[in-house]
């Protein structure tokens, strides 16, 4: 296996075969991204070929979101039970199959099973799950900034991805749309395959800031799916579980279910245009990027459950004061550097703190379930916020309930204990008796 050779001719040079695993990991997880933010560009110009409606074509694009938030904690089990890389590797196969049949698509049911279910299913198994899994495996250093550079991948796939799919659309048709990111899927899956490995100690080496070699723990005794209930019930008995999982529906609640999926008609509502309103999300997204690395370096120096709390509350009052923004350029931009740089900031602390908690194998799967809650949480306020505009003709009441919840959640955190102590495993995950 190439791996095999290249890791220690990396070693002569003193570069650990870590940052090659974070390479391949960065790739996969901008390229599913993209994914993920594309269907919604190839939105309209398939309602227009089709003259299916828009709510047809959300209901796929809806299951795909329920999907990626689902799989998460199943995504973590299954890469304890049969590897990272044949996981990962069997994900971007299935969102390739998905985005390749899509192509060939004329019925409804086929945009379910293609943009729903397919690209869904795989997405949800390389989610934010997958870049805690490898910075829990592969980085005892610098684990915090590993974890807020693969976070930030998503960002990074959706500013790299979108604008090329929006223009390759409009010039040369939406299946001409869907081949760079179905390239890109293909080509990661390939280095995954090649270049990967599960943990440090299949090529001999100690994850990257240790001494020594960790063996691998024992393979679990039961399916994935009973180890994934197996350690929800066992974490669910401590309250750090509730108070991050409460916290990130709060971060769901207040991303991309509200503004993500809101902002634009809450700008046209106050006469801007869609144009400029995209403008400032995409302004948000690259603000997103730095905040995010930026936290993944903080959550190494400082108390993580501090770094949450200020992460809560600042979101809470930029959400609070952007009615007051006067839906100007000069003043929405304020709006944008600030929760931008704090869209997806909770992620490091939270996978830091789960790990401290609960170990370093179940750790990523309670954040699986953790990230669940993050799903649940956005699934509520696109709804709500929906609702919202429907009662009052206005979406500012849930704005400022969103931004009245970061704030208790700002205060939830505080609550968490210290220094983690882990629990004890499921039985699913104790070694064998001799």
């Amino acid at each position: 296996m190439l791996s095999t050779a290249l890791a220690p001719l990396l070693m002569r040079f003193r570069i650990h075969y870590a940052w090659v695993v974070l390479a391949v990991t960065f790739l996969t997880m901008v390229s599913t991204a993209a994914a993920m933010g594309n269907l919604g560009v190839l939105m309209l110009p398939v309602q227009r070929e089709f003259g299916w409606g828009t709510g047809q074509i959300s209901g796929a694009l809806a299951l795909r979101l329920l999907l990626y938030g689902l799989m998460a904690p199943f995504a973590a089990a299954l890469m304890l039970r049969y590897g990272l890389r044949a996981v990962v590797a069997a994900a971007l196969a299935l969102i390739a199959l998905g985005l390749g049949l899509s192509t060939l698509m004329t019925t409804l049911w086929q945009v379910w099973a293609t943009w729903g279910v397919l690209v869904g299913f795989g997405t949800g198994l390389t989610a934010m799950v997958l870049g805690a899994t490898v910075a829990n495996r592969w980085f005892s250093r610098s684990r915090g900034l590993i974890i807020g550079i693969l976070t930030a991948s998503s960002a990074t796939g959706q500013l790299a991805f979108l604008p090329l799919a929006a223009w390759v659309a409009e010039q040369f048709g939406w299946r001409m749309a869907v081949l760079p990111v179905l390239a890109a899927c293909a080509v990661a899956c390939g280095l995954m395959l090649l270049l990967v490995r599960d943990r440090p100690s299949d090529l001999g080496l100690p994850a990257y800031g240790d001494a020594t070699v960790t063996p691998p723990p024992p393979p679990p005794t039961t399916s994935a799916i009973r180890t994934t209930f197996e350690v929800l019930a066992a974490s669910s008995r401590s309250p750090t579980f509730w108070i991050l999982f409460g916290s990130f529906f709060v971060c769901g609640l207040s991303t991309n279910g509200l503004v993500q999926t809101h902002f634009i008609p809450l700008c046209h509502d106050f006469g801007m245009g869609s144009v400029e309103a995209a403008s400032v999300l995409a302004m948000m997204g690259a603000f997103d990027f730095v905040g995010t690395v930026l936290s993944g370096w903080l959550s190494d120096r400082y108390d993580n459950r501090k770094l949450l709390a200020w992460y809560y509350g600042l979101r809470g009052l930029s959400l609070l004061f952007l009615p007051m923004s006067t839906f100007s350029f000069y003043g929405l931009t304020l709006f944008a550097v600030f929760y931008g740089l704090d869209w997806i900031a909770t992620v490091p602390p939270t996978v830091k703190l789960a790990g401290q908690e609960f170990g370093r194998d179940k750790g990523p799967v309670v954040f699986g379930w953790v990230f669940t809650g993050h799903q649940i949480g956005a699934a509520v306020a696109a709804f709500g916020a929906g609702a919202s505009r429907d009662a009052f003709a206005t979406y500012l009441p849930a704005f400022y309930t969103a931004g009245a919840a970061c704030l208790l959640a700002a205060m939830a955190v505080l609550m968490i204990r210290s220094s983690g102590q882990r629990t004890v495993p499921p039985a699913g995950l104790r070694a064998r008796p001799a």
